[in-house]
């Protein structure tokens, strides 16, 4: 921060007053979410009950926009920031999380954990994106490199990772099987509600037109978050840093992306490119992002990314500490470890048990 830039916490402090959010307005906002979306599976299945399969697929990819800007609305209401009451935040999201196939508490939680440890490399774990530094990277047996390649590569992380995550992994309390039997009860009645009514859309429109129809929906918008959330946090210019460097608030700025999306996309997002506002102050609805940004200018110049930039991003899949910059693979060619970093790297590598990526 600059002597002119107040520092994290003072920006937490003066944001406080956008918290309250207004009931009729989140009303509003479920209502135009939720209501399009019915309306485009109701005509992607005309469309399949009159042989246009393809208009049915074309029709999802609205779908999933909308969806996603459901899960946003979930993802408020895990910040207790969508309604004023905790037990009707925590029952919308409930509610939304079948449809999302998003367990609510149990993402409420690892999701929570990702806002706690944001960009300190001394604790990543659950709800977040694995991520190495170059020297752990370079202390792993050739397997084990081989294996964060495949993980950090493009078409296995906003390929394959979306569809395991939503499908596979949300289906059990991954991280926190230890914690009793509430996140159980999580995970397994989110995937026994949706079945039951997965099951009842089946016995009403076919089986064919349910699966196509709602599960790539779910796919284009868990692909399109799970990018969302790798942006927000791994660009060009984040920074990370060690327990004795790091502070919340600070690198809640220093650690989150601004996203610069197209009016139209930063609608469907609901906000969520305003990531480095959001971390620093998670209790402001998503739809009092808007006003933040146009009352506090200053903060439109601070960790601000372009969406055709951030294409280019995807290939950052290591931090180098000795720089403070995330580098692509192309970078090792350049470096090699001396022995007592690998050695002080092989102790920190995290574990694949604590490193479990959540969206």
């Amino acid at each position: 921060m600059t002597e002119q830039t107040p520092g994290g916490s003072n920006w937490a402090r003066q944001l406080a007053s956008y918290h309250e959010p207004g009931h009729g307005r989140s009303a509003a906002e479920i209502a135009v979410t939720a209501g399009p979306l019915l309306i485009l599976w109701a005509l992607a299945g005309l469309a399949w009950q009159n042989g246009l399969w393809w208009a049915a697929l074309l029709l999802t990819l609205p779908a999933g926009l909308f969806l996603v800007r459901l899960f946003l609305i979930q993802h408020d209401c895990g910040h207790g920031a969508f309604f004023r009451g905790a037990r009707l935040n925590n029952w919308a999201g409930r509610i939304i999380g079948v449809v999302t196939l998003t367990p609510y508490d149990y993402w409420r939680r690892t999701h929570n954990m990702h806002h706690a440890t944001s960009g300190n490399l001394d604790r990543r774990g659950l709800g977040g994106i694995d991520l190495l530094t170059v020297d752990e990277y370079l202390a792993l047996p050739r397997l084990r490199r081989l294996g964060y390649r495949l993980y950090r590569h493009p078409l296995v992380l906003f390929g394959l990772g979306p569809a395991f995550t939503f499908f596979l992994q949300n289906r059990i309390p991954v991280g926190l099987m230890h914690l009793g039997w509430r996140p159980w009860v999580s995970t397994l009645g989110t995937t026994a509600v949706a079945m039951v009514l997965i099951a009842g859309a089946a016995a009403i429109f076919g089986l064919g037109p349910v699966l196509l129809i709602y599960l790539t929906t779910v796919l284009v918008a868990a692909t399109t978050g799970v990018w969302l959330f790798f942006v927000q946090h791994q660009y060009e210019g984040v920074a990370w840093a060690r327990n004795g460097e790091w502070n919340r608030h600070d690198f809640a700025l220093l650690g989150s992306s601004q996203y610069d999306l197209p009016p139209v996309l930063h609608w469907f997002t609901a906000n969520i490119g305003v990531h480095h506002v959001h971390h620093l102050s998670s209790r402001i609805p998503y739809y009092r992002l808007g006003q933040v940004m146009r009352d506090h200018p200053e903060l439109r110049a601070m960790s601000r990314i372009g969406l055709l930039e951030s294409f280019g991003y995807a290939r950052l899949s290591l931090w180098d500490e000795a720089n403070g910059r995330l580098v692509a693979f192309s970078h090792l060619a350049r470096r090699q470890p001396t022995k007592t970093s690998s050695a002080a790297a092989h102790a920190q590598t995290p574990s694949r048990a604590t490193a479990t990526a959540e969206t």
